[in-house]
């Protein structure tokens, strides 16, 4: 199994930001990594992802121009920026793995590896 560590969620207030991580135990040449997100009542939903190889992003329509995906090679390490966050926000998110990098990135059954999720809630 891969493990995929997370970490930066928690309680910010509505207009805030905050910076989740997720690093991978393994590497490979070319992959993707992404992040999507579940909030009570929802169904998953897809939210960012960015390939290993050459830095193509993908963006979902409800975080455009507020959240930015970034990456640290070194440490294996993707970043996902969180800006002008409102409710609408509060949801687990899941840091996820396309090892191959050949699945469609905006689609979760491409995704061989899940974190355990990391909470996020935003108050008003």
């Amino acid at each position: 199994q891969v493990q995929l560590v997370e970490s930066g969620g928690g309680l910010v207030q509505a207009g805030g930001s905050l910076r989740l991580s997720c690093a991978a135990s393994r590497t490979f040449n070319s992959y993707t990594m992404g992040w999507c997100r579940q909030a009570p009542g929802k169904e998953r939903e897809f939210v960012v992802a960015i390939k290993w190889r050459g830095g193509s992003t993908y963006y979902g329509d409800s975080v455009k121009g507020r959240f930015f995906i970034s990456r640290d090679n070194a440490k294996n390490t993707v970043y996902l920026q969180m800006n002008s966050l409102n409710s609408e926000d509060t949801a687990v998110y899941y840091c996820a793995v396309d090892w191959d990098g050949i699945g469609v990135s905006t689609t979760l059954s491409s995704y061989d590896y899940w974190g355990q999720g990391t909470q996020v809630t935003v108050s008003s």
